[in-house]
Protein backbone atom coordinates (compact mmCIF):
# COMPACT_ATOMS: atom_id res chain seq x y z
CA UNK A 1 0.00 0.00 0.00
CA UNK A 2 1.40 3.41 -0.99
CA UNK A 3 2.29 5.70 1.90
CA UNK A 4 2.54 9.45 1.61
CA UNK A 5 5.94 11.12 1.81
CA UNK A 6 6.00 14.78 2.71
CA UNK A 7 8.13 17.28 0.82
CA UNK A 8 7.39 16.73 -2.85
CA UNK A 9 4.75 19.10 -4.16
CA UNK A 10 2.02 17.98 -6.55
CA UNK A 11 2.27 19.13 -10.16
CA UNK A 12 -0.38 21.85 -10.78
CA UNK A 13 -1.60 19.88 -13.80
CA UNK A 14 -2.89 17.08 -11.57
CA UNK A 15 -5.75 19.23 -10.27
CA UNK A 16 -7.43 19.50 -13.69
CA UNK A 17 -8.69 22.99 -12.93
CA UNK A 18 -11.21 24.95 -14.98
CA UNK A 19 -8.50 27.55 -15.49
CA UNK A 20 -10.34 29.99 -17.72
CA UNK A 21 -13.39 30.04 -15.45
CA UNK A 22 -11.23 30.70 -12.40
CA UNK A 23 -9.30 33.42 -14.21
CA UNK A 24 -12.55 35.07 -15.25
CA UNK A 25 -13.76 35.26 -11.65
CA UNK A 26 -16.58 32.75 -12.12
CA UNK A 27 -15.87 31.16 -8.73
CA UNK A 28 -14.85 34.39 -6.95
CA UNK A 29 -16.78 36.50 -4.48
CA UNK A 30 -17.91 39.48 -6.50
CA UNK A 31 -16.12 42.06 -4.38
CA UNK A 32 -12.77 40.41 -5.09
CA UNK A 33 -13.45 40.35 -8.82
CA UNK A 34 -14.53 43.98 -8.75
CA UNK A 35 -11.39 44.86 -6.76
CA UNK A 36 -9.25 43.48 -9.58
CA UNK A 37 -11.32 45.28 -12.22
CA UNK A 38 -10.95 48.60 -10.39
CA UNK A 39 -7.20 48.21 -9.91
CA UNK A 40 -6.72 47.32 -13.58
CA UNK A 41 -8.89 50.17 -14.87
CA UNK A 42 -7.22 52.68 -12.55
CA UNK A 43 -3.75 51.37 -13.49
CA UNK A 44 -3.11 51.04 -9.76
CA UNK A 45 -0.67 48.29 -8.88
CA UNK A 46 0.17 48.19 -5.14
CA UNK A 47 2.85 45.72 -4.12
CA UNK A 48 1.36 43.79 -1.23
CA UNK A 49 2.16 40.96 1.14
CA UNK A 50 -0.86 38.71 1.65
CA UNK A 51 -0.77 36.46 4.71
CA UNK A 52 -2.92 33.33 5.12
CA UNK A 53 -3.73 31.52 8.38
CA UNK A 54 -6.40 29.51 10.18
CA UNK A 55 -7.53 29.88 13.77
CA UNK A 56 -7.31 26.17 14.60
CA UNK A 57 -4.53 23.73 15.32
CA UNK A 58 -4.69 21.57 12.21
CA UNK A 59 -3.06 19.34 9.63
CA UNK A 60 -2.84 21.71 6.71
CA UNK A 61 -3.81 20.43 3.28
CA UNK A 62 -4.62 22.15 0.00
CA UNK A 63 -1.35 24.08 -0.09
CA UNK A 64 -0.29 22.56 -3.41
CA UNK A 65 -3.70 23.21 -4.94
CA UNK A 66 -3.68 26.82 -3.72
CA UNK A 67 -0.25 27.25 -5.29
CA UNK A 68 -1.63 25.78 -8.52
CA UNK A 69 -4.47 28.33 -8.50
CA UNK A 70 -1.93 31.14 -8.26
CA UNK A 71 0.38 29.67 -10.89
CA UNK A 72 -2.27 28.78 -13.45
CA UNK A 73 -4.90 31.47 -12.98
CA UNK A 74 -2.90 34.69 -12.97
CA UNK A 75 -1.64 36.37 -16.13
CA UNK A 76 1.92 36.79 -14.86
CA UNK A 77 2.55 34.23 -12.13
CA UNK A 78 6.31 34.71 -12.40
CA UNK A 79 5.82 38.14 -10.82
CA UNK A 80 4.42 36.64 -7.62
CA UNK A 81 6.59 35.45 -4.74
CA UNK A 82 4.90 32.60 -2.89
CA UNK A 83 6.10 31.06 0.36
CA UNK A 84 4.25 28.14 1.89
CA UNK A 85 4.24 25.17 4.20
CA UNK A 86 3.75 21.67 2.82
CA UNK A 87 0.61 19.59 2.75
CA UNK A 88 0.64 17.42 5.84
CA UNK A 89 2.34 19.97 8.11
CA UNK A 90 0.85 20.38 11.56
CA UNK A 91 0.11 24.04 12.32
CA UNK A 92 -0.74 25.90 15.49
CA UNK A 93 -3.72 28.22 15.74
CA UNK A 94 -3.05 31.49 13.87
CA UNK A 95 0.22 30.24 12.39
CA UNK A 96 0.91 31.62 8.91
CA UNK A 97 0.67 28.83 6.32
CA UNK A 98 1.32 30.86 3.15
CA UNK A 99 2.29 34.33 1.97
CA UNK A 100 1.78 35.84 -1.47
CA UNK A 101 3.81 38.88 -2.43
CA UNK A 102 3.42 40.97 -5.56
CA UNK A 103 1.11 43.20 -7.56
CA UNK A 104 -2.30 42.85 -5.90
CA UNK A 105 -4.08 43.37 -9.21
CA UNK A 106 -2.63 40.06 -10.41
CA UNK A 107 -4.31 37.90 -7.75
CA UNK A 108 -6.98 39.92 -5.96
CA UNK A 109 -9.75 37.94 -7.68
CA UNK A 110 -8.39 34.55 -6.55
CA UNK A 111 -8.81 34.87 -2.78
CA UNK A 112 -12.13 33.02 -2.66
CA UNK A 113 -10.69 30.11 -4.59
CA UNK A 114 -7.35 29.61 -2.85
CA UNK A 115 -8.92 29.93 0.61
CA UNK A 116 -11.60 27.43 -0.36
CA UNK A 117 -9.12 24.84 -1.57
CA UNK A 118 -7.31 25.14 1.76
CA UNK A 119 -10.35 24.97 4.03
CA UNK A 120 -12.07 21.72 3.13
CA UNK A 121 -9.03 19.42 2.75
CA UNK A 122 -7.47 20.81 5.92
CA UNK A 123 -10.64 19.94 7.83
CA UNK A 124 -10.67 16.42 6.37
CA UNK A 125 -6.93 15.90 6.90
CA UNK A 126 -7.23 17.03 10.52
CA UNK A 127 -10.13 14.68 11.20
CA UNK A 128 -8.39 11.75 9.53
CA UNK A 129 -5.15 12.33 11.45
CA UNK A 130 -7.07 12.17 14.75
CA UNK A 131 -8.63 8.87 13.71
CA UNK A 132 -5.31 7.44 12.47
CA UNK A 133 -3.65 8.32 15.77
CA UNK A 134 -6.53 6.76 17.69
CA UNK A 135 -6.25 3.59 15.58
CA UNK A 136 -2.55 3.25 16.41
CA UNK A 137 -1.26 0.25 14.43
CA UNK A 138 -4.64 -0.55 12.84
CA UNK A 139 -5.30 0.31 9.21
CA UNK A 140 -7.78 3.16 8.62
CA UNK A 141 -9.97 2.94 5.51
CA UNK A 142 -11.46 6.19 4.21
CA UNK A 143 -15.13 5.42 3.49
CA UNK A 144 -17.13 8.68 3.41
CA UNK A 145 -17.54 9.14 -0.37
CA UNK A 146 -21.31 8.57 -0.26
CA UNK A 147 -21.80 11.39 2.24
CA UNK A 148 -20.88 14.28 -0.04
CA UNK A 149 -20.84 15.47 -3.64
CA UNK A 150 -18.78 13.32 -6.00
CA UNK A 151 -16.78 16.32 -7.25
CA UNK A 152 -14.94 16.63 -3.93
CA UNK A 153 -13.68 13.04 -3.90
CA UNK A 154 -10.20 13.74 -5.28
CA UNK A 155 -9.61 16.51 -2.74
CA UNK A 156 -10.96 14.46 0.16
CA UNK A 157 -9.05 11.34 -0.79
CA UNK A 158 -5.77 13.23 -0.97
CA UNK A 159 -6.44 14.86 2.40
CA UNK A 160 -7.02 11.41 3.89
CA UNK A 161 -3.90 10.03 2.21
CA UNK A 162 -1.54 12.69 3.61
CA UNK A 163 -2.94 12.05 7.09
CA UNK A 164 -2.26 8.32 7.07
CA UNK A 165 -5.38 6.59 5.77
CA UNK A 166 -4.28 3.42 3.99
CA UNK A 167 -7.24 2.85 1.73
CA UNK A 168 -9.85 4.85 -0.16
CA UNK A 169 -13.10 3.56 -1.57
CA UNK A 170 -13.15 5.20 -5.01
CA UNK A 171 -10.64 5.59 -7.80
CA UNK A 172 -11.36 9.33 -7.82
CA UNK A 173 -10.19 9.63 -4.22
CA UNK A 174 -6.81 8.19 -5.17
CA UNK A 175 -6.35 9.93 -8.49
CA UNK A 176 -3.78 12.54 -7.41
CA UNK A 177 -1.23 9.93 -6.33
CA UNK A 178 -2.32 6.96 -8.42
CA UNK A 179 -4.10 4.67 -5.96
CA UNK A 180 -7.18 2.63 -6.83
CA UNK A 181 -10.20 2.30 -4.61
CA UNK A 182 -10.57 -0.77 -2.39
CA UNK A 183 -13.81 -2.49 -1.51
CA UNK A 184 -15.53 -5.48 0.00
CA UNK A 185 -18.34 -7.73 -1.15
CA UNK A 186 -21.16 -5.20 -0.45
CA UNK A 187 -24.68 -5.59 0.85
CA UNK A 188 -26.05 -4.78 -2.61
CA UNK A 189 -24.30 -7.74 -4.22
CA UNK A 190 -25.48 -10.00 -1.41
CA UNK A 191 -29.06 -8.85 -1.89
CA UNK A 192 -28.73 -9.49 -5.63
CA UNK A 193 -27.94 -13.11 -4.76
CA UNK A 194 -31.12 -13.39 -2.65
CA UNK A 195 -29.32 -12.57 0.59
CA UNK A 196 -26.92 -15.50 0.22
CA UNK A 197 -23.56 -14.15 1.37
CA UNK A 198 -21.72 -17.28 0.30
CA UNK A 199 -23.05 -17.11 -3.27
CA UNK A 200 -22.12 -13.43 -3.51
CA UNK A 201 -18.63 -14.11 -2.14
CA UNK A 202 -18.06 -16.96 -4.58
CA UNK A 203 -19.21 -14.78 -7.49
CA UNK A 204 -16.85 -12.02 -6.36
CA UNK A 205 -14.00 -14.51 -6.14
CA UNK A 206 -14.80 -15.93 -9.57
CA UNK A 207 -14.93 -12.69 -11.50
CA UNK A 208 -12.61 -10.26 -9.70
CA UNK A 209 -8.84 -10.24 -10.45
CA UNK A 210 -6.67 -12.25 -8.07
CA UNK A 211 -4.78 -9.18 -6.84
CA UNK A 212 -7.95 -7.77 -5.26
CA UNK A 213 -8.27 -8.73 -1.59
CA UNK A 214 -11.27 -10.93 -0.83
CA UNK A 215 -13.04 -9.07 1.97
CA UNK A 216 -16.65 -10.04 2.66
CA UNK A 217 -19.35 -8.13 4.51
CA UNK A 218 -20.82 -10.67 6.91
CA UNK A 219 -23.55 -8.86 8.87
CA UNK A 220 -26.35 -9.24 6.26
CA UNK A 221 -28.14 -11.96 8.25
CA UNK A 222 -26.98 -10.59 11.61
CA UNK A 223 -24.70 -13.56 12.28
CA UNK A 224 -21.21 -12.24 11.69
CA UNK A 225 -19.37 -15.20 13.16
CA UNK A 226 -21.44 -17.97 11.58
CA UNK A 227 -21.45 -16.27 8.17
CA UNK A 228 -17.70 -15.65 8.33
CA UNK A 229 -16.98 -19.29 9.07
CA UNK A 230 -19.17 -20.49 6.19
CA UNK A 231 -17.36 -18.21 3.76
CA UNK A 232 -13.95 -19.14 5.17
CA UNK A 233 -14.60 -22.84 4.69
CA UNK A 234 -15.25 -22.23 0.99
CA UNK A 235 -12.64 -19.59 0.18
CA UNK A 236 -9.95 -20.84 2.55
CA UNK A 237 -6.67 -18.91 2.33
CA UNK A 238 -8.08 -16.69 -0.42
CA UNK A 239 -10.26 -14.94 2.14
CA UNK A 240 -8.23 -11.92 3.28
CA UNK A 241 -10.77 -10.77 5.81
CA UNK A 242 -14.35 -10.10 6.81
CA UNK A 243 -16.06 -6.81 7.59
CA UNK A 244 -18.50 -6.35 10.46
CA UNK A 245 -20.97 -3.54 9.69
CA UNK A 246 -23.81 -4.25 12.12
CA UNK A 247 -26.17 -1.23 12.43
CA UNK A 248 -25.98 0.76 15.66
CA UNK A 249 -29.52 -0.24 16.66
CA UNK A 250 -29.05 -3.98 16.09
CA UNK A 251 -27.49 -6.76 18.20
CA UNK A 252 -25.62 -9.54 16.45
CA UNK A 253 -26.99 -12.98 17.26
CA UNK A 254 -23.79 -13.87 19.10
CA UNK A 255 -24.34 -11.12 21.69
CA UNK A 256 -28.14 -11.15 21.78
CA UNK A 257 -28.18 -12.04 25.50
CA UNK A 258 -25.75 -9.27 26.44
CA UNK A 259 -27.34 -6.35 28.28
CA UNK A 260 -26.63 -2.67 27.81
CA UNK A 261 -26.22 -0.28 24.90
CA UNK A 262 -22.60 -1.39 24.41
CA UNK A 263 -23.88 -4.67 22.92
CA UNK A 264 -25.42 -2.95 19.90
CA UNK A 265 -23.71 -2.48 16.54
CA UNK A 266 -20.16 -3.65 16.08
CA UNK A 267 -19.35 -4.09 19.74
CA UNK A 268 -16.17 -5.20 21.43
CA UNK A 269 -17.69 -8.49 22.62
CA UNK A 270 -18.64 -9.43 19.06
CA UNK A 271 -15.09 -8.92 17.84
CA UNK A 272 -13.54 -10.80 20.76
CA UNK A 273 -15.88 -13.75 20.18
CA UNK A 274 -15.22 -13.71 16.45
CA UNK A 275 -11.44 -13.74 16.82
CA UNK A 276 -11.64 -16.65 19.23
CA UNK A 277 -14.00 -18.60 16.95
CA UNK A 278 -11.85 -18.00 13.85
CA UNK A 279 -8.66 -19.09 15.60
CA UNK A 280 -10.26 -22.21 17.06
CA UNK A 281 -11.60 -23.18 13.62
CA UNK A 282 -8.14 -22.85 12.07
CA UNK A 283 -8.75 -19.51 10.36
CA UNK A 284 -6.27 -17.34 12.25
CA UNK A 285 -5.35 -15.77 8.89
CA UNK A 286 -8.73 -14.03 8.60
CA UNK A 287 -8.50 -10.34 9.37
CA UNK A 288 -11.37 -8.43 10.96
CA UNK A 289 -12.42 -5.07 9.55
CA UNK A 290 -14.91 -3.07 11.63
CA UNK A 291 -17.17 -0.26 10.42
CA UNK A 292 -20.50 1.48 11.10
CA UNK A 293 -20.50 4.34 13.59
CA UNK A 294 -16.76 4.40 14.22
CA UNK A 295 -15.11 7.67 15.13
CA UNK A 296 -12.04 8.75 17.08
CA UNK A 297 -13.62 8.03 20.48
CA UNK A 298 -14.95 4.57 19.61
CA UNK A 299 -11.63 3.55 18.08
CA UNK A 300 -9.79 4.73 21.21
CA UNK A 301 -12.17 2.67 23.34
CA UNK A 302 -11.57 -0.43 21.22
CA UNK A 303 -7.81 -0.05 21.51
CA UNK A 304 -8.02 0.59 25.25
CA UNK A 305 -9.95 -2.69 25.58
CA UNK A 306 -7.42 -4.42 23.27
CA UNK A 307 -10.18 -5.47 20.87
CA UNK A 308 -8.55 -7.68 18.18
CA UNK A 309 -9.57 -5.83 15.00
CA UNK A 310 -7.17 -5.27 12.10
CA UNK A 311 -8.67 -2.34 10.21
CA UNK A 312 -11.46 0.18 10.59
CA UNK A 313 -13.62 1.84 7.97
CA UNK A 314 -14.63 5.37 8.92
CA UNK A 315 -17.29 7.35 7.09
CA UNK A 316 -19.25 10.50 7.90
CA UNK A 317 -17.31 11.12 11.13
CA UNK A 318 -14.47 12.37 8.96
CA UNK A 319 -16.58 15.30 7.73
CA UNK A 320 -17.38 16.74 11.17
CA UNK A 321 -14.41 19.11 11.39
CA UNK A 322 -14.84 22.67 10.15
CA UNK A 323 -11.75 24.79 9.55
CA UNK A 324 -11.68 28.17 7.82
CA UNK A 325 -8.76 30.16 6.46
CA UNK A 326 -8.33 33.91 6.41
CA UNK A 327 -6.20 36.08 4.12
CA UNK A 328 -5.06 39.58 5.06
CA UNK A 329 -2.88 42.16 3.41
CA UNK A 330 -0.27 43.03 6.06
CA UNK A 331 2.22 45.07 4.01
CA UNK A 332 1.71 47.54 1.16
CA UNK A 333 4.64 48.82 -0.90
CA UNK A 334 7.04 47.54 1.74
CA UNK A 335 5.37 49.22 4.69
CA UNK A 336 3.32 47.58 7.47
CA UNK A 337 -0.38 48.06 6.78
CA UNK A 338 -3.20 45.84 8.00
CA UNK A 339 -6.72 46.07 9.35
CA UNK A 340 -7.05 46.55 13.09
CA UNK A 341 -6.47 43.24 14.85
CA UNK A 342 -4.10 41.88 12.20
CA UNK A 343 -0.33 42.16 11.83
CA UNK A 344 2.50 40.54 9.96
CA UNK A 345 3.19 37.16 11.52
CA UNK A 346 6.34 35.74 9.89
CA UNK A 347 6.90 31.99 9.91
CA UNK A 348 10.40 30.62 9.41
CA UNK A 349 8.93 27.27 8.32
CA UNK A 350 7.60 28.70 5.05
CA UNK A 351 9.51 27.68 1.95
CA UNK A 352 9.76 29.67 -1.25
CA UNK A 353 7.82 27.98 -4.04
Amino acid sequence: MTRWQKGKRLNPVVFDMPIEKIKSGWYSDKYFLRTKQILDKDNHHPHVLMQIFCRNEAIVCGIDEAIAVLKLCTDEPEKLKIKALHDGDRVKANETVMTIEGDYALFAHLETVYLGVLSRPTAVATAVRKVVQAAMDKKVLFFPARFDHYRVQATDGYAAFISGALGVSTDAQGTWWGQKGVGTVPHGLIAAYDGDVLKAALAFDKYMPEEIDRIVLVDFSNDCIGTSLRVAKKLGKKLWGVRFDTPLDVKDVSVIETKGKEAYGVCSELVFKARKAFDEAGFSNIKIVVSSGFDEDKIKTFNKLKVPFDAVGVGSALFKEKIDFTADIVRVNGEPLAKVGRKYNPNSRLETV
